[in-house]
């Protein structure tokens, strides 16, 4: 089982107690409104999401983390890789992903989670390079984004929303562990 410790974190594989803590994190209009096209998922939902992620951990041999802290034990979100399919122009590339529920921004932990997450892409999984892709006024993704390292390649467009969005990219040989 795949596990990553940080200083106040565990990323760590999905559990049946995860579905209705993170049900309620998309079920936030304010966490979903830069998910997709905006759209809250309801518990059903989210079981579909979750199924799918330990699907591509079985396909890939990377997905998306459970994040809890250390401290409670509470499930505060995700943070992982996975393969941005929606977006074909951007494909093999694989992109780092997070979502926190509400309660827990503005306390580094998306960073921290999104550190330990690129680390394992680059370093354990052997990726040589991994995208982020945000919507065009997320200023939150993009200052993690920035904590990363990762730098801006361009702008385009979701390709079923319309809405603008930014791809940055980071290569093994620029990353900094």
């Amino acid at each position: 089982m795949t596990e990553i410790r940080t200083p106040r974190l565990i990323l760590r594989r999905w559990s049946d107690d995860d579905l209705v803590p993170l049900s309620e994190i998309n079920a936030d209009p304010e966490v979903m409104r830069w998910i997709g096209d905006g759209s809250v998922r309801d518990l059903d939902g989210t079981a579909e999401d979750i199924e799918r992620y330990e699907e591509e951990w079985d396909e890939e041999g990377f997905g998306l983390f459970a994040v809890e802290l250390i401290a409670s034990g509470e499930l505060i979100g995700f943070a992982g890789l996975t393969l941005p399919e929606y977006l074909p122009e951007v494909m093999p590339d694989v992109e780092i992903v997070w979502r926190l529920g509400r309660p827990f921004w503005g306390q580094g932990y998306a960073s921290e989670a999104a550190h330990a997450v690129l680390e394992f892409a680059l370093q354990d999984r052997g990726l040589d390079r991994v995208v982020a892709i945000t919507h065009i006024s997320n200023d939150g993704s993009e200052n993690v984004i920035a904590k990363l390292g990762m730098t801006e390649e361009r702008e385009t467009s979701h390709p079923e929303f319309g809405l603008p969005l930014r791809i940055h990219a980071i290569d093994l040989t620029e990353y900094e562990a």
